[in-house]
């Protein structure tokens, strides 16, 4: 082991935030990034997760700090201004909040879903470079899990990092509990090493995206929505966590129930199997008679579940991968509700079947394998 030389930061701290929701591994993936910069990197190193309920489909923020072992780690606050952000699922692009921070020397890492070549959404300008991996491809290829995929694309995009190392901390972490899944989870990290690739810039733009998120925020003086000084008076809490208010779609892991309309005989199953308002119906003529109609589904409240897929008896409505369907036919947003951005959860909790009547992928503790 040689002697690390780590990039120069402002703050003396080379500090990493990951976005995800829960199901992706990021809580495991920061462990194993702290311990990697302890045990075989000569650095010191603190790593800690932020979740909620600890259901999958939940926000999940992950927080790692490396410095130089003639130096003390002394906060342990989030990283507000991140020197890496990583985001474990494309979908959380949409929320402004998750690129808060970011600066002129931050270099972003997004996971793509199934084959896409270019992200949706918006991504932040004003950053050092973009980097895209197709995360969850990859893990079902290899059988592992997209949080070891994200592995090796950090390490790959630090530039401090030996592949090697990376691979002794998976076997010492995955490797002594699940040794049937290391051969696995050690392809995953090789392939996400080696494919994880640059995102080029438009030609004469400064920015990735010319819709790209507002002005950058300074360097250690990242803007939150709520703090002590601005906080509603009484603590209300504003983003009240109901599957009204919240989007779900980045909840969801790929798979999308897709509405064809012409066979459907409006028999109104789905919407009494659905959990969270997708269906929308309204008064209508169906064969020559008045009566309910499904007019579409609306996908922001749909977390892909897949349930009134196995429900509906005239296969209207059918499985499909997301990736192949970016413009929804019959997405019809919830004509009932006021949405607002101000008062929009960005996440939600996920109702991700795992039983195989559901999907024909197999999972292990949370992951595909």
């Amino acid at each position: 082991m040689g002697k690390i030389e780590l990039p120069e930061t402002k703050s003396g701290y080379y500090e990493i935030r990951l976005e995800s929701i829960g199901g992706l591994g990021a809580n495991l993936c920061g462990k194993m990034l702290g311990e990697l910069g302890i045990r075989y990197l000569g650095l010191n190193s603190t790593s800690f997760s932020s979740y909620g309920s600890e259901k999958t489909g939940t926000p999940v923020k992950g927080f790692i700090r490396y410095c130089r072992q003639d130096k003390e780690i002394r906060i342990h606050s989030p990283i507000l201004s991140p020197d890496l952000l990583v985001f474990f699922h494309q979908a959380l692009l949409k929320d402004e909040g998750a690129c808060g921070g970011v600066h002129e020397n931050t270099n972003l890492i997004i996971s793509l879903d199934g084959g896409q070549k270019m992200p949706e959404g918006k991504i932040p300008a004003g950053i050092k470079s973009c980097y895209v991996i197709n995360g969850q491809q990859i893990a079902m290829e290899t059988h592992s899990r997209i949080n070891m995929v994200m592995l090796g694309a950090i390490a790959k995009v630090t530039g401090f990092i030996d592949l090697e190392d990376v691979n002794r901390i998976c076997a010492d972490t995955i490797g002594k509990k699940y040794p049937d899944a290391l051969k696995g989870n050690l392809e995953g990290i090789r392939r996400g090493y080696e494919e994880v690739r640059l995102l080029e810039l438009p030609e004469g733009k400064d920015a990735i995206s010319s819709d790209a998120i507002g002005e950058v925020p300074q360097r250690g003086n990242a803007d939150r929505e709520w703090g002590y000084a601005t906080a509603p008076i009484g603590g209300i809490n504003p983003k009240a966590g109901s599957t009204v208010a919240a989007d779900l779609s980045p909840s969801r892991q790929g798979y999308i129930p897709v509405f064809i309309k012409e066979r459907c005989i409006n028999c109104g199953l789905c919407d009494s199997t659905c959990p969270d308002m997708v269906f929308q119906f309204q008064k209508g003529i169906y064969q020559g008679k008045e009566m309910m109609v499904n007019q579409g589904l609306d996908y922001y409240h749909c977390k892909g579940c897949l349930r009134c897929v196995e429900v509906c008896p005239v296969n209207a409505l059918v499985q499909g991968l997301e990736a192949e369907h970016p413009d929804k036919d019959y997405f019809m947003p919830n004509q009932e509700l006021l949405r607002s951005p101000e008062g929009y959860i960005k996440a939600g909790p996920d109702g991700y079947v795992t039983s195989e009547s559901y999907l024909t992928e197999k999972r292990m503790e949370g992951g595909e394998v």
